[in-house]
């Protein structure tokens, strides 16, 4: 949502529909959604709840319902408030992994390691805060609702720059890889037309079964324009389900293995099956996306994307 869905469109819409009015005849609040996906140490119920209400008894008996599943909520002065929250939340990811998305592209090419950088960053105790590249945005909320305010800001005469900057360079990241593939193939003295290639990962994020968004399916479909066969390895997404924009691919199945056939082996999401993996063993070039390979278990010919 973006500030005034809640206590307009949505208002609107009851209001109509049932002939009450809020914050009379029935009460109205806003209270985004936190989750952390794939953390097994992240309960609902020990997040903070962030509140807001059309008015103070729609607050109060919103506080009323939430409490007794989250015992700490925060209250706010309004569901606008509580909108603006959430995309503050989203956007502030969207634009910090944008950052290091354009890093990596940077220090790469001066021979630096983007990995090490953020690991010595990380040791500094105050003014940091982590945020690792990847091949791309993923999930529900990071790739799309920073662009709600997008839209609602032209209503006031406003310009969201950074949003917009931010969503270039994390939409440009599947081409980043694409290329990095193309160079590995390449040196490996094969061409991207007629090559077999497995990408490893169609979740957006490790360790869950969410494909919503994924920039896998852009790997695939820009990999595959360009001539070559792509399979795909997920055990936490054996078969691809029907999706808004990647319909094409649905009912593709994962293969069953990992094996060493393939001309090229992608990895873009860092499952913990792929942590563990030893593919050292193997003679194509493995493309990593995540650092997720380890040393010990990096075949001899690794490339980071």
């Amino acid at each position: 949502t973006y500030p005034g869905t809640t206590d307009g469109e949505l208002r609107k819409v009851l209001e109509e529909g049932s002939g009450l009015v809020a914050g009379r005849d029935f009460h109205l609040a806003f209270s985004p959604e936190r989750e952390d996906p794939g953390n097994p140490a992240s309960e609902v119920s020990s997040i903070p709840k962030i509140v807001g209400g059309l008015t103070p008894a729609c607050l109060a008996r919103a506080l009323e319902t939430y409490v007794r599943a989250i015992p700490t909520l925060v209250p706010v002065g309004c569901c606008r408030v509580a909108e603006a929250t959430k995309l503050l939340e989203n956007i502030f990811r969207s634009v910090n992994i944008a950052l290091v998305n354009e890093l990596k592209v940077v220090y790469a090419a001066m021979g630096i390691d983007i990995w090490e950088v953020i690991e010595a960053a990380k040791t500094k105790p105050f003014g940091y805060m982590p945020f690792y590249p990847g091949p791309g945005l993923g999930g529900h909320c990071i790739p799309i609702d920073p662009f709600y305010l997008t839209w609602k800001a032209r209503e006031f005469g406003q310009h969201t720059r950074f949003i917009e900057l931010a969503g270039e360079v994390n939409t440009a990241m599947p081409d980043h890889v694409v290329r990095v593939a193309f160079e590995a193939l390449n040196d490996d003295g094969r061409a991207v037309k007629g090559s077999r290639i497995l990408i490893l990962g169609l979740a957006y994020k490790a360790n869950v079964d969410d494909d919503r968004e994924s920039p896998s399916y852009k790997l695939m479909e820009k990999l595959e324009s360009l001539g070559a066969r792509v399979d795909y390895h997920d055990p936490h997404v054996p078969v691809v389900p029907l999706t808004r924009e990647h319909s094409v691919y649905a009912g593709r199945r994962a293969v069953p293995q990992i094996t060493p056939d393939y001309d090229l082996i992608l990895l873009s999401t860092d499952h913990r099956e792929y942590r563990d993996f030893d593919f050292s063993a193997f003679p194509m070039p493995l493309v990593d996306t995540r650092n997720a390979v380890s040393p010990p278990h990096r075949p001899g010919k690794y490339h980071r994307a």
